[in-house]
């Protein structure tokens, strides 16, 4: 996927800050012409890399008459990783005794196109010790990301595949320890590779690679650089701030801005969190980067200027655990520890309303609603987009269980995923 460069703003700002994420024009009209047929969501937080989806046509009786469920597909990993789709192919890393094994799945009927499988080559992943097929909390954490015909995926000991997207056939492969000597963060690799504007952007932690951008096609370095930091877990955010271009980073304390081209921090956010937990992705609003994580951290909002960053606001209203909040009209909906669904106003950090009943869920937004999932049971909630009250439209339990992964939308299409199976819910 290849992202144009001339940024738009999609309305007007309110007090320094716009009231919907940056796009690129050639997004906005890739999502119009991609809402009416079903739209893909080929890597992680979707087409447009902040959990909107632009479809339309959403069913939202749900109150009456709950979606139904298309498909569901065992998974034996156990863990979080979460599918992408593209090519008319749910994309989803599972594990089957020592190795990850990346899976194509027909987007229609669930029924497997093709598998690769690999031997997690062990790293010095802390946890792992002496054998790499140690269960902590399942084994891949990452989303695949799809583009240019190819594939690629991420294990949590550093092992970077790309495949043929049809074929499943190895193309390249590279280790972010062996290759790069990079340093795995506590719980392992979790930041999936990002494919934006012809590179493919991947977070190897310390040095000499904080950052590598990579050619898509070979994996062969384009260029690498930072200052030894070892990675957090979310995936690297494009953005232009301060008019300099770069990626915001969560790393093991804090979050930064690494310069587009050569990886140099251009600025630094101390937050040391507890096991370096910086999960959830950070929201770049103009010129400002709304942070949160969980263990008492809570969140903020900081301005990034030529003279350095400058914190605007921070409490702990929300304190999102895993899951990336999403920026609609203005306004942050997300949850937080302990369980609560939340609508905060990122101007001043006000919250306009928080619902219990949530715990570690993850949220995507469609035509108007947020779907959120209770992390604890499964339960998808549907509720409208409306900064003023909580106003939920319907809910029901496709599988269940714990569902910490988040949810995404797709082709008319919701896939959400158990530590168990994987279950594809019609939303027309």
């Amino acid at each position: 996927m290849t992202l144009a460069v001339a940024l738009v703003w999609t309305v007007s700002l309110v007090d320094g800050l716009p009231t919907r994420s940056a796009r690129t024009l050639g997004d906005q009209r890739a999502a119009r012409a991609g809402a009416a047929r079903g739209n893909d969501w080929p890597q992680f937080r979707g087409p447009m890399l902040d959990g909107l989806s632009p479809e339309k046509g959403i069913r939202k009786d749900w109150s009456t008459r709950p979606p139904a469920v298309l498909w569901k597909v065992s998974l034996s990993d156990d863990g979080y990783g979460g599918p992408a789709v593209a090519n008319g192919l749910v994309y989803i890393v599972d594990h089957a005794g020592s190795d990850d094994v990346v899976r194509a799945l027909d987007v229609n009927s669930g029924a497997e196109r093709w598998r690769f499988a690999y031997r997690l080559e062990s790293s010095q992943w802390k946890y792992v010790r002496t054998e790499a097929t140690r269960n902590l909390y399942g084994f891949c954490r990452t989303t695949p990301t799809v583009g240019q015909g190819r594939v690629y995926t991420l294990s949590r000991e550093g092992d970077l595949h790309c495949l043929d997207a049809m074929r499943g056939t190895l193309v390249w492969k590279q280790h972010l320890v062996h290759d790069f000597g990079g340093t795995a963060p506590c719980w392992g690799y979790a930041s999936p590779p990002l494919l934006y504007e012809g590179k493919l952007i991947v977070w190897p932690g310390g040095k000499p690679a904080s950052i590598a951008a990579l050619d898509p096609a070979t994996g062969k370095v384009i260029w690498q650089g930072g200052e030894g930091d070892a990675g957090g877990y979310g995936m690297p955010v494009p953005a232009t701030l301060a008019g300099k271009r770069q990626y915001v980073m969560t790393v093991w304390t804090g979050f930064v801005g690494a310069e587009d081209g050569t990886g140099k921090v251009l600025w630094r956010i101390p937050w040391a969190t507890t096991d370096g937990t910086n999960v959830a992705c950070p929201i770049v609003i103009g010129n400002s980067v709304f942070v949160t994580s969980a263990y008492g951290m809570g969140c903020a909002l900081y301005d990034i200027t030529n003279e350095g960053v400058k914190e605007r606001w921070r409490n702990k209203a929300l304190q999102a655990h895993m899951n990336t909040p999403v920026l609609y009209e203005g306004f942050l909906y997300g949850i937080g520890d302990p369980g609560h669904l939340i609508c905060l106003d990122p101007r001043d950090g006000s919250v306009r309303w928080r619902q219990s009943g949530f715990e570690k869920g993850g949220v995507v937004a469609v035509d108007g609603v947020l779907l959120a999932v209770n992390g604890a049971a499964g339960d998808v909630v549907m509720v409208r987009l409306n900064p003023e009250r909580y106003e939920e439209l319907g809910r029901f339990v496709p599988l269940g269980g714990q569902s910490w992964s988040p949810p995404i939308i797709a082709q008319g299409k919701l896939f959400i995923r158990n530590r168990k199976a994987l279950a594809c819910v019609s939303l027309r």
